[in-house]
């Protein structure tokens, strides 16, 4: 007997509703006009971006063979992405487009680590194990790169950054 689970849609930010996502693409950069939330004008910081992994799989068992089907993106989220008009610029944008690029990173980390990847019959707490890990290292990268480039206002950090997460992409190439 065949059995067959949908499972899991995660979409990973704030609370999610079914407003329009933009699914990071290498042809496609941001601009400012993807920023549709309203500014926190009393944030430390003059931008923000809203992006995460969206991950959907299924499996089913038969003659005690697990298999596993997946699909893995990243996202943009306008309407939970702000940024204060007279306060940016070229530099910031990029720096938003980053984190976004960092999202990418973490979709196609996650794909690496499920491609070929033999389960038992616990699969979904299998599956779960993989994604959450992967879920911590983005947010924490996410992080750190706020942290390291101040916002964007630490230029060198930056650079050091935007090659770093350059070579990171092409690293991953494979399961873009």
């Amino acid at each position: 007997m065949k059995l067959f689970f949908a499972l899991l849609i995660f979409l990973l930010t704030l609370p999610q509703n079914n407003s329009e996502k933009i699914t990071w693409s290498e042809s496609y950069k941001l601009s400012w006009k993807d920023f549709r939330g309203k500014p926190i004008r009393s944030a430390s910081f003059v931008a923000t971006t809203n992006s995460g992994i969206s991950f959907q799989y299924s499996y089913s068992i038969k003659n005690n063979k697990v298999s596993v089907d997946y699909s893995v993106s990243s996202f943009f989220e306008p309407s939970n992405s702000w940024y204060i008009p007279e306060k940016v610029n070229d530099h910031i944008l990029k720096h938003e487009q980053l984190h976004f690029d960092i999202s990418e990173l973490h979709a196609r980390m996650l794909k690496k680590n499920l491609e070929g990847k033999q389960f038992s019959k616990r699969v979904q707490s299998e599956i779960e194990k993989i994604y959450k890990e992967v879920e911590q290292k983005r947010r924490a990268m996410q992080t750190r790169f706020d942290a390291e480039t101040d916002h964007s206002r630490n230029e060198k950090q930056e650079l050091y950054w935007r090659k770093f997460i350059a070579q990171q992409l092409a690293e991953y190439e494979h399961w873009k």
